[in-house]
């Protein structure tokens, strides 16, 4: 999984990616994506905020989105 600006430099390279961002991010990723000529370009949104969670409480929170990331890493 990757920031914005890697996963676009990636997938220009052809290779595939994956971002996955809180809710609070949406706006910003939506924006670099528009601003490099990826408009529309998939990401993968978790809740916010994530970073104090304990590394349980993280994988609760994070199973749900794995079928997405493969998803989006094999499309």
């Amino acid at each position: 999984m990757c920031c914005v600006h890697d996963t676009i430099a990636l997938e220009q390279r052809g290779i595939p990616a994956a971002v996955v961002i809180t809710q609070a991010f949406q706006r910003a990723a939506e924006f670099q994506f528009r601003a490099k000529g990826m408009p529309g370009h998939p990401y993968i949104t978790l809740p916010h905020p994530i970073s104090n969670l304990p590394t349980a409480a993280m994988q609760t929170v994070t199973r749900p989105y794995v079928v997405q990331v493969v998803r989006q890493l094999t499309a």
